[in-house]
């Protein structure tokens, strides 16, 4: 037994002094079973991790792609079921919301005069300048501006006054019950010889109807 642990050493280390003598450049793949045993041994040892990395890369590699899909899909329905289950949970409070907005929309929209009552606005707003004690020089309605759901309607308006009468107006206008709003103001002295030292007003209301979608869609304002 010692004889063959003697020849199987002297074998091997003849075998090592063939690997570290061996030319690279001219290997033959060939001739690999006439190469050292080392140089056979390292080749199979990376044909191995060679098979063992494609393995895993043809293997391995869908299956944590697959698992790491299955995951993403999960948490997306997941976070689905919860958006769900508090739009459930909140459904009565959401409802009221609406209900509450729908009313309010109801309340706005029934401040905004119709065409029949842009008449009686041009009423009220002469009646607003008599009571202030202004002149009115000008009052009359400019072409309607078309929006998505409503229709402005400007007014150009010019009175003259003294300061306490023309902020009596402007109060007056503040509280008409329908919506106006009031821009562009301008506000000049009348000269000593035309009005003694009063105030020339000059601006422009705007008020809004609102528009029906129907409406909008046949094109009729």
């Amino acid at each position: 037994m010692m004889r063959r642990f003697l020849k199987h050493r002297s074998d091997w280390h003849t075998e090592w002094r063939r690997f570290r003598e061996v030319e690279w450049r001219s290997l033959d793949p060939a001739e690999a079973g006439s190469w050292p045993k080392p140089l056979q041994l390292l080749c199979c040892a990376l044909v191995m991790a060679a098979g063992i990395a494609a393995a895993q890369w043809l293997l391995v590699t869908p299956g944590q792609q697959a698992l790491a899909d299955a995951q993403d899909e999960e948490q997306r329905l997941l976070d689905e079921y919860g958006t769900r289950a508090w739009q459930a949970a909140n459904l009565p409070l959401l409802q009221a919301q609406m209900g509450t907005l729908d009313r309010r929309m109801e309340q706005l929209i029934a401040m905004l005069p119709t065409d029949t009552e842009v008449p009686s606005l041009l009423d009220g707003i002469s009646e607003l300048a008599r009571r202030a004690q202004l002149e009115i020089e000008l009052l009359k309605l400019e072409p309607t501006v078309s929006h998505d759901f409503y229709i402005e309607q400007p007014l150009a308006i010019r009175v003259r006054g003294d300061y306490h009468h023309l902020g009596a107006f402007m109060a007056g206008m503040a509280a008409l019950p329908r919506i106006v709003t009031l821009h562009d103001f301008t506000l000049q002295p009348v000269a000593d010889s035309e009005g003694g030292g009063a105030l020339k007003l000059s601006l422009q209301a705007r008020t809004y109807r609102y528009v029906a979608r129907d409406d909008n869609r046949d094109g009729t304002p």
